[in-house]
Parts: structure tokens; C-alpha cells; sequence
């Protein structure tokens, strides 16, 4: 197995796509798409409020996710399965099981990523762009990411959920992401769905199944 410190362009791509799975997942553009069944939130503030005394309450995530990815190159859709772990603070893991492996975990200012082949390991401080993400992890953490310069935000609700549409702000960002959209649950604030959609149109959908919130999760788990 080969180590090495450098990423390619298409390396980091897809490592700061699987970051925000890891930051979003730790939570409890500005366009004007319409989303069937919500509405504008009715009280923003009293939002604003909840999500950030909920997100404070998590400690320790772990899920199972389905990933459906849409290529415009593609008529089908492309389909993986893996594990997520999340761990007060700083610390993400994701695991992709199913049709490849896949496994990337960010520990302070520490990353580690690795595939069948080969394994990176990165300092986040090396790297303005994963600096950024590192940042927005924090803000996610703190329930604070409703008031990060990052994103202009848009919130929708309807009965059992809330809609977040998050449009990156910074180029770095941009150059990856048109907008992210958010689905939460209203009953505990855990993310149910994340859609990140991209500037070329390509779309991924990752759904989230079979959550534990605040059960102990082993410190080992995101040994580097």
C-alpha cells in the first residue's frame, strides 16, 4: 500500500464530496426551486433556536446510508452502500461497502483516506479548501451553521420535516456544489436525506437508515 501526502485535482474533488456527507450527517444556493409538500418555515427564529440546542445534544452518530448517484453521461443511476460514524469532536469516519470500498476519516486536523489501492493521508491545515470544510464541520457542530458566510440559506418545513437548500457562497465550494439540500427529521433534528447538487447537473442522493444517536462508539473507530 502507497503513501503519499499529494491528491490530484479529481482526488480532492471527490474527498470534499464525501467531507460533507461526514459534515452534515453531524447536524441533529440560492435559486429559486420549488419543493412539493413544504413551505417557508413558519417561525425561522424559533428554528434557528431548536436546531442549534439539538445539534449541541449529539455526541455520537452512527448510521447506515444508501448513495444514488445521477451522472449526466448516464441513463442509470448509480447505486453504493456503506456505514457512517460521528464522534464529539472532530471526529467523522465513512465507510462504502457496497459495490467498492471506500473509507475516509477526518480526526482534528488529520485525514486519512484510502481505497483498495492506495492510502492518502492529509493535513487539513495544508489545504485551504479542506480548511473551509474543517470549518464548517465546527460550524455544524455548534449549531451554528444557519449563520456561517458560507451557504445563503433557505428553510422549508412541512409536517415531519424540515427543508434546508444551502448554496455555497466561496468559489472553492462552488467549484463542486450548486446547492445542498438538507431533509431533517422533526422529531430529533438527524439528517434523513442529503442531495448535493452539482454545477455540470450531475446529482447525489444520500439516504439515511437505521440511526443511533448518542450510543458509545469506541474512540478506535477513527484511529488514523
Amino acid at each position: 500500500m502507497r503513501n503519499t501526502s499529494n491528491t490530484s485535482q479529481g482526488s480532492i474533488g471527490r474527498i470534499c464530496r464525501t467531507a460533507v456527507l461526514c459534515i452534515f450527517m453531524a447536524l441533529p444556493g440560492y435559486t429559486q426551486v420549488q419543493y412539493n409538500g413544504y413551505k417557508p418555515v413558519a417561525d425561522l427564529p424559533a428554528f434557528r433556536k431548536a436546531f442549534a440546542i439539538e445539534s449541541a445534544k449529539v455526541q455520537t452518530i452512527s448510521s447506515d446510508f444508501t448513495q444514488e448517484k445521477e451522472l449526466t453521461a448516464l441513463t442509470e443511476k448509480i447505486t453504493s452502500y456503506g456505514k457512517f460514524w460521528f464522534k464529539r469532536s472532530n471526529r467523522v469516519r465513512i465507510d462504502y461497502t457496497k459495490p467498492f470500498v471506500y473509507r475516509m476519516v477526518m480526526n482534528g486536523d488529520k485525514m486519512l483516506v484510502r481505497d483498495e489501492q492506495k492510502e492518502n493521508r492529509i493535513n487539513v491545515r495544508s489545504n485551504k479548501l479542506f480548511q473551509q470544510v474543517n470549518r464548517i464541520m465546527i460550524d455544524c457542530i455548534q449549531g451554528t451553521i444557519l449563520e456561517s458566510k458560507d451557504f445563503t440559506t433557505r428553510v422549508f418545513e412541512n409536517d415531519k420535516s424540515y427543508l434546508l437548500e444551502m448554496t455555497p457562497v466561496g468559489k472553492g465550494l462552488r467549484d463542486f456544489f450548486q446547492t445542498i439540500v438538507l431533509t431533517v427529521e422533526k422529531k430529533d433534528y438527524s439528517v434523513r436525506s442529503i442531495e448535493m447538487n452539482e454545477p455540470a447537473g450531475d446529482k447525489t442522493v444520500i439516504a439515511f437508515t437505521n440511526k443511533i444517536l448518542n450510543a458509545a462508539v469506541a474512540d478506535d473507530v477513527f484511529a488514523l
